[in-house]
């Protein structure tokens, strides 16, 4: 593990990070991209022994893993300028490399345009919210304007699972990125794109991969069993596919 500390909007960050090099030294870096709430290590799990033709860079986005909470509440675009200034610090410019992205990191991976776009069941797509959510919603937005005080006692319940036992920077973090509509992005990526998504995924659902493929014109899309982390056991069906192209 490593850990490389970068500027960004007069803040400090630190970001941790590992590089799996190839035994070939002209080897392109293959970026690898995790998604919310999870971190380079199950992204190195699931890879670290495929797409041998690559050099591997995974890295803790901020505020997961090894990475420290950022400073301030961050966007995705946030996100992808802090990992362009990372990725510039290891000499790496984003659009001579090929990244994967997984959830939330495949919104992160879009935005930073690179040669080629590996996307895991990406986020992106906005999902009408099931009648539970809207309900915690709207009890969230009576009692913060009617009862402060109570508010403030059934925040915790009101949260998401997505954001359990995280603090307050995070949390704001979460609801800058959770609801972001990047139909407009996926429709101006033009690099070569591969989709994968699990057929049983109910985090983003299949439609949502359907419509990114059908956003993004340059894209083939892949249905593999399993869920949100379908790669987990798919990960070498994955790579089998996406060598299969290349022959």
């Amino acid at each position: 593990m490593a850990q490389k500390r970068l500027d960004y909007k007069g803040q400090s960050f630190s970001l941790s990070y590992e590089i799996l090099e190839s035994q070939n030294l002209s080897a392109p870096t293959l970026v690898i991209l995790h998604g919310w709430g999870a971190s380079r290590t199950l992204m190195k799990q699931s890879f670290g022994g495929l797409f041998k033709n690559f050099k591997h860079c995974y890295v803790d986005m901020p505020g997961f893993g090894n990475s420290p909470t950022p400073p301030f509440a961050l966007n995705t675009y946030d996100y992808a300028e802090i990992l362009k200034i990372f990725l510039g610090q290891l000499s790496l410019i984003p659009s001579h490399c090929s990244i994967m992205g997984h959830s939330f990191g495949g919104k992160v991976a879009t935005l930073l345009e690179p040669k080629e776009l590996i996307l895991l069941s990406s986020a992106g797509i906005q999902v009408p919210k099931s009648f539970k959510v809207q309900c915690k919603i709207a009890l969230a937005k009576s009692l913060n304007r009617f009862v402060p005080r109570l508010s403030r006692i059934f925040k915790q319940f009101l949260r998401s699972k997505d954001v359990e036992n995280m603090d307050e920077v995070m949390y704001q973090t979460f609801k800058n990125v959770v609801d972001e509509d990047f139909s407009s992005i996926f429709a101006e990526f033009k690099s070569p794109c591969y989709i994968f998504w699990g057929e049983r995924d109910l985090a983003t659902p299949l439609k949502s991969g359907e419509k990114i493929h059908a956003l993004i014109p340059n894209s083939k899309f892949f249905v593999l069993g399993g869920d949100h982390f379908f790669f987990l056991k798919g990960a070498k069906e994955i790579e089998k596919l996406y060598l299969n192209i290349k022959k």
